[in-house]
């Protein structure tokens, strides 16, 4: 079974240090790997040391306080 998003807000998160680096403006729903390009493809428009960074990089939902913080 694939893991799935289901109507979430995301984020990039560094994976070393768990530091949300950005949010993706949009709610996702589907397959991890869908979400996953999506989320690049945004991120990677947005900046262009974005493909450097994006290495270090994963796509994670954001926490309850990362939600209240978008108000």
């Amino acid at each position: 079974m694939s893991v799935r998003f289901e109507d979430s807000r995301v984020g990039l998160r560094n994976k070393e240090t768990g530091k949300l680096i950005a949010v993706y403006p949009e709610k996702v729903s589907g397959d991890i790997n869908e979400v996953k390009k999506e989320v690049f493809d945004w991120y990677y428009k947005t900046s262009c040391s974005a493909e450097n960074e994006m290495k270090n990089c994963i796509v994670d939902d954001l926490s309850s306080n990362e939600l209240k913080s978008l108000g």
